[in-house]
């Protein structure tokens, strides 16, 4: 058996990856070159009909059917100079990841000759199968119509021979079924909330962006090791595995020099994500051995998550070219990291203002302040359901450890930041807020060196939600989920709390105060009431939970029940005013979450069940039996107590096996009752409940049997790749 295992080993190691695919260009030649965007637009529409376009992309209106007709004409004719001969609606049902329905360019005109065409109604809507994906009881299997419909927003782009056409996807009665629909009504829902605050401070806002720069962290594996692991094949993280001797403790990999392999990869899916338009600019490695991690430039939150999501497709099948298997699981190894997706979001007006960023000017920092205490308020307001927007069965084992935030949502200020807050709560900070210049560091002992400039906060590695210095890194989401569901939650949150901004400061100016004056008050009374969310020591720490549950912070840690906020009264309300999701829409998310989690947990445990029992019961007894052949002949050739003398070591070994096998053996029987009792019942929140109640920590228990017999056995026969194999590649 080791000798197979090895010979994996052996194949991943040597077996020579492909060249990298990039060109010897500049980027900027290449980049975007598979992307009907504005430039391409252009040259294949006329200039009437481009302006018309451009008008209904930029004021948000509605494309007719007449130009509808032109731009896929354009497209068509773009598409087929990039080789297309297929093209498909692309979008974001709620399994997390995407979909796509492929149909070629290609019908028979009234004479029967094959013609190659692409209508306006073809580019605006098609007819996905609804009942298919998750949709928490808004459709049945019976009543199978939905719609995806083009989002112009968002740019098509071809995808080896088939141009892609972002959409969102609705039901045949109009419920969101998607991650788009909901994430667009809230972009406009804070751009309409925020520009009305921004309208107390300049009157050239007309309108306020919502940006977004994820960091995406993965893990890479030899291929021919990971077809050696079942657990990883089907459920994306190891389901048992001792740790190996060295892991991670000497922190040597972290920005360490990227491997050669692993360049070759990242150079080849770089140029991939170019031609997409995805402006990727960093690459590392990560914390954990085989973990790395790249992030772009800043785009339009909704362009973002799109170009995330393209992503996490581009690179699985780049992985592939080059014999790796990419991980996204939030915790595919115990030991060592899990994985993130860190969402950094900030707010920007039309004359090219960072909301969330320290100004110039005393009222440019009263304005920067007053969208600073009011996310406070959101996240304090709302911090049940921010926390379920990121729970999952996957996240699960990731967060609270190992610079993954813990599920408590905080926020960090930093030292400058809640020093002004305090100060503006006691009115030591007047209306006049200035901040002092960035602080210098000279490097002594190195007169060549240039003066460092420091950030007006440092960084908190354990807080879920930091202020940066210029923008929020939300650090809880998890690797393979989708950026909106959590920036759905978190601006929604926010534009509730900026329209009740707007109430409170019209109810001080009509006691007869001043604009400015008002909004100083109102920030004033806000840090007052919502100051508790604020924690900028260890969030890992004992002390900070029971603080944290002093404060009224949310501290639930089942995932059923973290997923009940989802329909919380203040959740129902913040939604459906804002008409960013109708109850029934929240209801089938909060089904969906149900129903996912239950389905990740009745895996994992089948998949272990198999594993122990199919694999590894019994090569212990194999080995087992081995130890026993070996003292019977020991006993036949010494008397007794020499024989005693020389055989202790193998008794125990066998006595240790044997109390191993048992409780795998009587830990996996209770498993699967505990499964058998989950499955009986009736309601997806009971049965998901009842997988974390009555599997789930078997899953850990089981494995750690598992994990203890992997230190005993014959190397020789130990039937699965180790941890020492699997983490490091060469």
């Amino acid at each position: 058996m080791t000798s197979l295992r090895f010979k994996m080993v052996e194949n991943a190691i040597f077996k020579k990856a492909k060249e990298p695919l990039a060109p010897t260009e500049r980027i900027t030649e290449y980049y975007a070159k598979n992307v009907f965007d504005d430039k391409k637009m252009k040259n294949h529409l006329s200039p009437q009909d481009y302006v018309l376009v451009q008008q209904a992309i930029e004021q948000g209106k509605p494309l007719n059917s007449e130009i509808a007709e032109i731009v896929a004409a354009a497209m068509l004719n773009w598409a087929k100079e990039m080789g297309a001969t297929h093209y498909t609606h692309w979008f974001q049902p709620l399994t997390g990841g995407t979909a796509e329905k492929h149909d070629a360019f290609f019908e028979f005109n009234k004479d029967g000759e094959a013609i190659e065409r692409f209508s306006g109604k073809l580019l605006m809507q098609q007819e996905p199968d609804a009942s298919s994906f998750p949709n928490g009881g808004i459709r049945n299997t019976f009543e199978a119509r939905g719609y995806s419909a083009w989002d112009p927003s968002s740019p098509a782009f071809v995808v080896d021979t088939t141009l892609c056409i972002p959409t969102i996807f609705i039901s045949y009665t109009g419920e969101s079924l998607d991650y788009k629909t909901p994430l667009l009504r809230t972009i406009e829902a804070v751009d309409s909330a925020a520009t009305t605050i921004c309208k107390y401070f300049d009157d050239k806002v007309n309108n306020v962006v919502s940006f977004l720069g994820w960091e995406q962290e993965y893990f890479l594996l030899d291929e021919n090791l990971w077809a050696g692991r079942p657990d990883l094949m089907i459920t994306g993280r190891t389901l048992l595995g001792h740790e190996s001797a060295k892991n991670q403790q000497l922190e040597d990999h972290y920005f360490g020099a990227i491997p050669t392999r692993v360049i070759a990869f990242m150079k080849d899916l770089e140029f991939e994500c170019w031609k997409l338009g995805i402006p990727v600019k960093t690459r590392h490695n990560e914390a954990a051995p085989n973990q790395f991690e790249l992030a772009p430039i800043y785009e339009t939150m909704n362009l973002a998550n799109d170009h995330n999501q393209l992503l996490m497709s581009v690179m699985k099948r780049v992985a592939r070219r080059h014999c790796f298997r990419i991980l996204l699981h939030e915790k595919p190894f115990k030991g060592v990291n899990g994985s993130g997706k860190h969402c950094n979001w900030s707010l920007g007006t039309n004359t090219g203002v960072n909301l969330i960023g320290p100004a110039k000017t005393d009222i440019g920092n009263l304005q920067f302040f007053a969208f600073l205490v009011n996310i406070m308020k959101a996240v304090h307001k709302h911090n049940a359901v921010i926390k379920a927007s990121i729970a999952s069965a996957t996240n699960l084992h990731r967060l609270g450890a190992a610079e993954a935030p813990p599920s408590i949502i905080s926020i960090f200020m930093g030292t400058q930041i809640s020093a002004i807050l305090n100060g503006i709560e006691t009115g030591e900070v007047t209306q006049k807020i200035t901040f002092n210049d960035k602080n210098c560091v000279a490097i002594e002992g190195i007169s060549h060196m240039p003066q460092l400039f420091l950030d007006n906060t440092d960084r908190n590695r354990t807080s879920p939600f930091a202020f940066t210095g210029n923008r929020f890194e939300f650090r809880a989401v998890g690797s393979s989920s989708n950026c909106a569901g959590s920036m759905i939650v978190i601006l929604s949150a926010l534009a509730e709390q900026l329209i009740d901004f707007d109430k409170d400061i019209k109810a001080n100016m009509a006691g007869g105060i001043d604009s400015t004056t008002a909004i100083y008050s109102t920030i004033q009374k806000y840090i007052t009431e919502c100051k508790d969310i604020i924690f900028d020591g260890n969030g890992y720490s004992e002390e900070w939970k029971e603080e944290a549950g002093k404060r009224g912070i949310d501290r639930e840690s089942s995932v059923p029940l973290i997923i009940d906020n989802y329909l919380s009264d203040s959740s129902v309300e913040l939604f459906t005013k804002l008409g960013v999701m109708s109850k029934s829409e929240l209801e089938s998310r909060a089904e969906v979450s149900w129903e996912t989690f239950t389905k990740k947990i009745q895996i994992e445990s089948r998949v272990l069940a198999d594993m122990a029992i199919n694999h590894i019961l019994p090569v212990a007894s194999r080995y087992q039996n081995t130890l026993l052949d070996k003292l019977y002949k020991l006993k036949t050739l010494f008397a007794e107590d020499k024989y005693l003398s020389l055989a202790s070591v193998d008794l125990e070994a066998v006595e240790v096996i044997s109390n191993h096998i048992f409780e795998i053996q009587r830990l996996t029987n209770e498993m699967v009752d505990g499964r058998i009792f989950a499955n009986a019942c009736l309601d997806e929140r009971s049965k998901a409940i009842a997988y974390n109640d009555r599997v789930f920590p078997f899953l850990d228990r089981i494995r750690f049997h598992i994990d203890s017999l992997e230190l005993i056995i014959d190397n020789e026969i130990w039937p699965l790749p180790k941890y020492r194999e699997l983490l490091f590649i060469r």
